[in-house]
């Protein structure tokens, strides 16, 4: 039996090692979870993986949740959910206060460019891992291939690929349902979603109420994107900084750009960015306590509804994958997700290895164009080390982060 006390020493290390976005946070809950502690089995981990994909909101954040809630119920989600994200909101909050007080902060820009360039080591890893075990035939491999090229050559909206995949494995299945012992869970379903409920939207109507205004307006902009963010963090913040930036006018271009930045260098979901543009909305009219305040609300609002969406759907997991052609549809959407984290690792490493990224756009081609003269050759070198010092030295993730991070802040300095 796991106790609670082993469970929190294990997701608060991952929570503390959760860099580089959702492909290096999902292979690292796999080896930290699947393969060295064995807590739940690869199948049930990959059905997870594959449910979170479909919820809107940080599927990292949801998987870990589901774990949590695997092992000890809703103690263990909330403990798994929270610590996940807690040491990332930490250090966002942080370096939100040094930014708005400061400005940019070029020894700590540096120390994350070394962690990011460690982190593409550890998304390659990732990729290997997972396709391994998800990729057991050449349909599966045509279908990851298919959804990489969707997504990365093409831009087509995340949720149009994972849905294209899931009605494929369901409609070339045949099969009657596994019976179950268990009864359907419609009780606890209907309980989590009255609770969890309340809890995301109760403190929302106390702000319109109480603080109407700049309070209320985060509150009720950020509980409307936890409803739209499907595909991840990737998937809207582009339209996410459209808002904030032309239609709210709570950020500059150039702040928004900084806390994309920012918030890909911390542990944590890429989606801790709202936290970044909550605090200086706040700040710039109510300084440092109004912003703390405002970078809370948005923490709610952003997290909140994701234990909802894992505490009512969790119990249908196993009701998923004993009906053939809902477990056949799963499949694929598991085949389909390595290619969202090949498009992701792809994505990742782009931008960390080269200073000006672009886009080209040419008839159906949409994707990612770096500047080949913009290579940044510290970063290169030293993501080449990590991999090295990873994959074939095996040596332990913290260690690497750590040297590669004080080896970038050392390049800089010189």
């Amino acid at each position: 039996m796991i106790s609670y006390a082993t469970l929190t020493r294990a997701f608060f290390r991952i929570g503390l090692l959760s860099f580089g976005g959702p492909a290096a946070q999902i292979a690292l809950m796999h080896r930290e979870l699947v393969e060295d502690k064995k807590w739940v089995t690869e199948q049930e981990y990959l059905s997870a993986l594959s449910f979170c994909m479909l919820l809107p909101g940080p599927e990292a954040m949801q998987l870990a949740t589901w774990m949590g809630w695997k092992l000890k119920g809703t103690p263990g989600g909330l403990i798994a959910g929270l610590l996940f994200v807690l040491p990332g909101a930490t250090v966002v909050l942080a370096l939100s206060m040094i930014y708005a007080a400061f400005g940019q902060v070029p020894l700590i820009a540096a120390l994350f460019t070394g962690v990011q360039a460690a982190v593409v080591a550890v998304v390659i890893e990732a990729l290997l891992r997972v396709s391994k075990r998800a990729l057991k035939s050449r349909i599966h491999w045509i279908i990851a291939a298919l959804a990489f090229a969707a997504l990365f050559l093409f831009a087509l909206p995340f949720p149009v690929v994972i849905i294209a995949a899931g009605v494929y494995g369901y409609l070339t299945t045949t099969g009657t349902s596994a019976k179950l012992d268990t009864p359907h869970p419609w009780g606890a379903t209907l309980k989590a979603l009255l609770i969890w409920g309340v809890v995301w939207l109760a403190p929302l109507g106390l702000l319109i109420i109480w603080h109407p205004g700049l309070y209320a307006d985060i509150g009720i902009y950020f509980s409307k994107l936890a409803v739209v963010t499907f595909g991840g963090a990737y998937a809207v913040l582009a339209w996410m900084a459209q808002a904030v930036v032309q239609d709210q006018h709570w950020l500059t271009t150039a702040q928004m750009m900084d806390g994309l930045g920012l918030a890909e260098t911390t542990p944590g979901p890429l989606i801790l960015v709202t936290e970044f543009v909550g605090y200086l909305a706040a700040y710039q009219k109510h300084g440092m306590a109004g912003g703390v305040f405002a970078a809370l609300i948005t923490l709610w609002m952003t997290f909140a509804p994701c234990f909802l969406w894992i505490f009512a759907g969790a119990p249908w997991i196993a009701r998923l994958t004993a009906a053939p052609r809902l477990s056949a549809a799963l499949t694929a959407i598991t085949a389909a997700v390595v290619g969202v984290i090949a498009n992701l690792s792809l994505w990742f490493a782009v931008h960390v290895f080269f200073a000006t990224v672009g886009r080209l756009d040419a008839g159906l081609i949409h994707t990612t164009l770096p500047d080949l003269g913009t290579l940044n050759l510290i970063p290169t070198l030293l993501a080449v080390t990590a991999a090295w010092l990873l994959l074939r030295r095996h040596w332990s993730l913290p260690v690497v982060l750590a040297l590669a991070a004080l080896a970038s802040a050392a390049a800089a300095i010189v």
